[in-house]
């Protein structure tokens, strides 16, 4: 049945088109206009322009949002992933570059709250992630780490640690078949009971805290079941004379024990473990993980032994004091304890004054002990200290500071604090920007001399680079806080050398020995669990648009980049 007739219309007949004499309307109607335009005043065309422009401008300001309006439907990006349930679970936020959204054929409509450049950016971020997927699917499935260039693996715990620490990256990056099959394998296959010592730090960052942070994120009951599992295992760590915990666990004979060469355990490994079994007790309301971990807390805070705030690098298991002392840093074997002591601040409301006074001092000594400038181009740096000799030395693992210091700032400390972290991120991005390869190496030494040359010196021993992820993890703080584009931007330069220096095209990514030869970078057939883990989740969160994401209002990331909800602070 054809529609009534409309009766807002004008009706024209029109003759011949092809005739010579055809009478055409657009031309007459241009001819006519123009005759009227030009019978107007001066000053009535003046008027007419100006309203023509100021409608045009109106027009593109309010168009994105228009254009969403008339949709129905805000940008993906857009949607904030944490309107979550009162637990603070997240439910499943697709990625915008998962294929779940077909951005080929509707770039537009999905995404004109963002930048085509940060989508791009967020693209290439899940393809390496995919990538690097393929490689240990493909060659390492269930194991611990993917051997890329062998096609095989290796095995440390035997816990398949590269597919649980990569769990809650595959969430925040909406990569549901990859998580939905991880899943599936830790539901079947991943076990505690079994034979094996397992380094106790190492297995509570990236295993047990990887299970809680995708139990956040996911709210799947099996995540919290496999956590309560492996946290009761590692429990037996703590029985020593001083409560400072072993290094190693047998998780199936319930038994622990120091190395084999000493009795010592690395400062870092035993005061960087509290945010997990801090956050375990908080979820099963079983006290016990939290009690042994904060009294190890507050057995280094009284400790003797520190210098203004720093920290030796061991602690003896049998006596509870610091052991090997005189020698200071913010690398290996201390790191994460400074990190720590201001997070677990965080996480537990900002009420345990005793952290905050120990990491406040610490960043005092760090000024007044170990910054340095470089002499040709003046950059800033955190060397270390032995026996009160000062070393221009850096491990690529200090680049953890300027986002710590930045986050610090970011909840009420001192201001002085984020001068010294803009200047140590510029350093940061120096060590890999003045490497022939992009990459930076493990650890650089700085000639503190004046004149003229590079301001990174690399020894041959220290000339590899191992996918780590302290100074992709400090640009997303840096860019969060300041806004400041240029720490995506290096960012971004980061993430296309890795692209250029460590893919391996048969799926996978590899750490390399020679960050100063781009010919040869000499790949050394390893995946390390954190280029999944952290690397990549950071560099998604520094390019992302939507500020809510995982908000550091919100969420503290332990040391291994897994999220923990940030508790509330108690009532006053």
């Amino acid at each position: 049945m054809y529609p009534p007739p409309r009766k807002d219309f004008i009706a024209l007949t029109l003759s011949d088109p092809h005739s010579r004499d055809a009478y055409n309307n657009g031309k007459h109607r241009r001819r006519s206009c123009w005759r009227k335009w030009k019978q107007l005043s001066r000053l009535q065309r003046s008027l007419i322009l100006f309203l023509l422009i100021l409608l045009l401008v109106v027009g593109l300001l309010f168009y994105p949002s228009m254009s969403e309006q008339w949709r129905g439907k805000p940008s993906p990006l857009r949607a904030n992933p944490m309107r979550a349930h009162a637990d603070t679970r997240l439910p499943f936020v697709p990625s915008p570059v998962n294929g779940l959204i077909d951005i080929s054929t509707d770039v537009h409509s999905a995404f004109s709250s963002v930048s085509s450049r940060n989508v791009s950016r967020l693209e290439a971020v899940c393809d390496a992630f995919r990538h690097a997927w393929k490689g240990y699917k493909d060659y390492a499935w269930g194991h611990d780490e993917l051997k890329p260039i062998s096609k095989s693996y290796s095995e440390w715990f035997g816990l398949g640690l590269t597919l649980v620490d990569s769990l809650d990256t595959m969430w925040i990056l909406g990569l549901k078949e990859e998580f939905a099959e991880a899943k599936s394998w830790v539901e079947n296959e991943l076990s505690f009971d079994k034979n094996v010592d397992v380094n106790l730090f190492e297995t509570t960052i990236r295993v047990l805290g990887g299970l809680l942070s995708t139990y956040h994120l996911s709210g799947e009951p099996v995540f919290l079941e496999k956590a309560k599992d492996l946290g009761s295992r590692l429990m037996p760590a703590f029985k020593t004379p001083s409560k400072i915990p072993y290094s190693d666990v047998n998780i199936g004979k319930g038994t622990a024990h120091p190395p084999r060469w000493t009795s010592d355990s690395t400062v870092a490994e035993v005061t960087s473990i509290q945010l997990e079994f801090r956050e375990l007790s908080h979820l099963t309301q079983d006290p016990q993980y939290q009690d042994v971990v904060n009294e190890v807390s507050k057995l280094v805070h009284q400790l003797p032994g520190k210098h203004d705030g720093l920290v030796p690098m061991f602690i003896n298991t049998n006596s509870g004091q610091f052991s090997h002392k005189g020698v200071f840093t913010l690398g290996a074997r201390a790191d994460s304890y400074y990190e720590y002591l201001l997070k677990q601040w965080i996480q537990g409301g900002k009420t345990e004054d005793h952290l905050l006074e120990d990491y406040l001092q610490a960043i005092e000594g760090v000024k007044k002990h170990l910054v340095r400038q470089t002499g040709p181009s003046r950059l800033t740096i955190v060397g270390e200290l032995s026996h009160y000799r000062f070393s221009a030395k850096m491990d690529h693992l200090v680049c953890f500071l300027p986002g710590t210091l930045a986050l610090g700032v970011h909840n009420g400390l001192p201001g002085d604090h984020m001068d010294l972290a803009v200047q140590l991120m510029e350093t940061c991005y120096q060590m890999y920007k003045q490497m022939e390869t992009g990459l930076s190496p493990e650890i650089a030494h700085f000639s503190l001399q004046g004149g003229a040359g590079q301001d990174v010196v690399v020894k041959p021993a220290d000339g590899h680079n191992l996918l780590r992820p302290e100074t992709v993890e400090s640009l997303f703080y840096m860019y969060r806080f300041t806004k400041n584009a240029k720490y995506r931007d290096w960012g971004w330069d980061i993430l296309q050398s890795f692209n250029k220096y460590t893919k391996v095209p048969n799926g996978g990514y590899t750490s390399i020995s020679n960050v100063r030869d781009p010919a040869n970078p000499g790949p050394r057939d390893k995946m390390e669990s954190f280029f999944l883990g952290e690397t990549l989740k950071y560099l998604y969160l520094l390019f992302s648009d939507d500020m809510e994401l995982l908000s550091p209002d919100k969420y503290v990331f332990n040391t291994e980049a897994h999220p923990l909800p940030i508790w509330p602070s108690p009532p006053k």
